[in-house]
């Protein structure tokens, strides 16, 4: 990769890794860190499908963090590739930061493959307890004792909604932040283009908007970003696995398709900064969570096997 700055002994800039099982609130504590909304946040678990990234440069240090999937055990390819971009993340990264929720204390401790992909990380991993501020009693207290009898490291407690522990936390992984120069442009915040972001405010859109099946059988991409015009033209499609689905999504006389594309205007356009329009299409890939050809058109990196 080249530098965006030149060589300084005096500045630390590394990626880290927030991995963890779903629901953990890595979402949330990402958006935290970087001041705005980088990554989708919903009630439901395994709203993130790919890796997010944040940059935060403060003074001499750059922390590049990577959101990830959640650490989950893969029914079908589109969660094994899912798992897979968390590992490959796990192994990338300078720094690992493992979240765990203490609201769910037994739940959301690593197991199996992942686990040991830590245990080999032990060095460069940091971990966070979430959600104390709603932890059941003695909660905090036996993850702590899980994370020393683990990895042999104490765990930093955190609120990331409330954004208690946080600083502490960034202080932490600062100091694990290897001598070198930025990566990135000080004043930049992000690395993937407009048209992703684009993409996942219309996707946790329809987290909020569907229940049950509906939203893990959609996905989301930017077909047309013409920025040159005013207001700026968005076409996006919205795939799904179904024509049942379809029907869900359009609504009756198109009622529930145009209530999704305003919602998820507002949030564009809170996000751009300028008027959209926004065209939405609705098209069905039949069974494309368990398809690779049909996972690799839409940008989804496919393991092996």
């Amino acid at each position: 990769m080249t530098h965006t700055t030149p060589p300084n002994d005096a500045t630390r800039a590394g990626y880290v890794a927030l991995v963890g099982c779903p629901n953990v609130g890595k979402s949330t504590l990402m958006n935290r860190f970087a001041g705005e909304k980088l990554s989708i946040v919903t009630e439901r678990e395994q709203t993130t499908r790919e890796r997010v990234t944040g940059i935060v440069t403060t003074g001499a240090t750059q922390l590049v963090f990577v959101d990830t999937p959640g650490l989950l055990d893969p029914r079908y390819l589109l969660q094994r590739s899912m798992l897979g971009e968390a590992l490959r993340a796990v192994e990338d990264a300078d720094v690992v930061l493992l979240i765990l929720d203490a609201t769910r204390p037994e739940e959301t401790r690593p197991a199996g493959e992942a686990l040991a992909r830590l245990s080999d990380r032990r060095d460069s991993l940091v971990v966070a307890v979430n959600k104390v501020d709603a932890a059941p009693a003695g909660a905090v207290g036996a993850l702590a004792r899980w994370t020393r009898e683990t990895f042999g490291l104490d765990a930093c407690p955190m609120s990331a909604e409330r954004g208690e522990g946080v600083a502490e936390l960034r202080v932490e992984l600062e100091e694990r932040l290897p001598a070198s120069p930025f990566f990135y442009p000080p004043d930049e915040i992000a690395v993937q283009p407009l048209r992703f972001f684009v993409a996942e405010l219309i996707r946790e859109t329809i987290f909020e908007a569907y229940e049950q099946e509906v939203p893990y059988s959609t996905v989301v991409r930017v077909e047309e970003y013409r920025e040159a015009e005013r207001p700026i033209y968005i076409r996006a499609t919205v795939y799904v696995e179904r024509s049942s689905q379809k029907g869900i999504i359009i609504g009756k006389g198109g009622g529930a398709i145009k209530e999704l594309g305003q919602r998820a205007r507002a949030k564009v356009e809170a996000f751009v900064g300028e008027r959209v329009y926004l065209d939405l299409w609705v098209k069905v890939l039949p069974g494309w969570r368990r398809k690779a050809a049909t996972l690799r058109r839409l940008g989804y990196s496919v393991p092996d096997g």
